[in-house]
């Protein structure tokens, strides 16, 4: 148990320049204490000891502002940053070095008692905000950008942004180490902005050439008269 909390403290020091110490990571980080809280709460529910996992599940959501269902699968050295308003559904299924940040919600599009929430594999990275909702998977290595709303399968080692979620890059190598540059991330929007200003600015050079030959042959028709 202790190397595991060990573990987790290491985890977090690696991922946040903020943390200076191993004291502070255990007493002042809420993402932290959200997972040791879902730990316990799992381990009741997983015996069928439903209400009392449900409780201690909803005094951690109490404690920290982040909700995480006791049936919800999560690997080793989840980092959860600041993490407020995190919501991991019950059919959840995260890997091993995922990081997730403040606002990101996990959640289902289903009433149905299935499989309904979304299973995120090793090394993703979701950013602030983002919502993945459904029973797809979101490949290793992949990462999504803040506010975005990913509803349909992402590869690995895909960046996906944008509402509905589109996948704007894709490598075959895995990066091994979390990339938190958000501000990098490609703009979709803005690139096709910029292709039309470029084909409006073309077709504006096209039209004067057009004029200019126009007002030639106009001034050659009108001097042969």
């Amino acid at each position: 148990m202790f190397a595991r909390l060990h573990e987790d403290i290491q985890s977090v020091k690696e991922r946040d320049p903020a943390a200076r110490s191993s004291l502070e990571v255990f007493f002042c980080y809420p993402g932290l204490h959200a997972i040791w809280f879902h730990r316990f709460s799992h381990w009741f529910w997983v015996r069928n000891f439903f209400f009392i996992g449900r409780f201690i599940s909803h005094l951690g959501r109490f404690c920290t502002g982040i909700e995480i269902h006791p049936g919800a699968t999560i690997g080793r050295r989840l980092f959860i940053d600041h993490g407020m308003g995190v919501v991991i559904g019950e059919t959840a299924e995260i890997g091993d070095d995922v990081t997730i940040y403040h606002g990101v919600t996990l959640g289902g599009v289903s009433l149905e008692k299935k499989k309904r929430h979304p299973t995120v594999a090793d090394n993703a990275v979701i950013g602030s905000g983002a919502k993945v909702l459904g029973p797809f998977t979101v490949g290793a290595g992949a990462k999504i950008g803040s506010n975005s709303v990913v509803v349909k399968e992402v590869p690995d080692n895909a960046t996906v942004v944008g509402i509905p979620g589109r996948v704007v890059m894709a490598t075959e190598e895995q990066n091994k180490k979390a990339d938190f540059e958000h501000g990098k991330l490609p703009d979709p929007e803005a690139k096709a902005i910029s292709c039309l200003f470029d084909q409006l600015r073309e077709l504006e050079r096209k039209y004067a050439e057009l004029a200019n030959e126009h007002a030639a042959l106009k001034r050659q028709v009108e001097s042969g008269k």
